[in-house]
């Protein structure tokens, strides 16, 4: 028979807390087990369901694309190209995301380049009144 966890052993052998797995049960990412007298005992698949989740959420992916990926993965039908689609999908994502990111850099550089007096007084402050002004 496999092993079965209380929530709190669970949780140290999946390295996270047990709020995080109460959050993953009320967003339905976990199903909660049923008591089995004062505790509920998680099976040990559980450990390897919680790392994929927060693997999948290191690699940029949201809790619901998290679980459509495990549910994919838990299915028989599902291929590879499932998780293809979804994988370039967001690495599409995220080049948008760093497109955006550089140019809100280069936007901030230009803003800096306007403090040519570090001594101003700040209702001079050329940056703040880009702000107000939206240039």
């Amino acid at each position: 028979m496999k092993e079965r966890f209380t929530i709190g052993k669970l949780a140290n052998a999946s390295d996270v807390n047990v709020e995080t797995i109460r959050f993953y049960e009320r967003k339905g990412i976990l199903e909660q087990p049923n008591k089995e007298g004062s505790f509920r005992y998680y099976p040990e698949s559980y450990i390897l369901k919680i790392r994929f989740i927060k693997r999948s959420q290191e690699l940029g992916f949201s809790l619901k694309e998290a679980k459509e990926l495990l549910d994919l993965r838990i299915k028989n039908h599902a291929k590879c190209s499932d998780v293809l689609s979804k994988t370039e999908k967001k690495i599409n994502e995220i080049d948008k995301k760093i497109a955006d990111l550089k140019k809100m850099k280069a936007s901030l550089k230009n803003l800096a380049n306007c403090c040519v007096d570090e001594t101003q007084p700040l209702s001079e402050c050329p940056i703040l009144e880009c702000f107000i002004d939206g240039v």
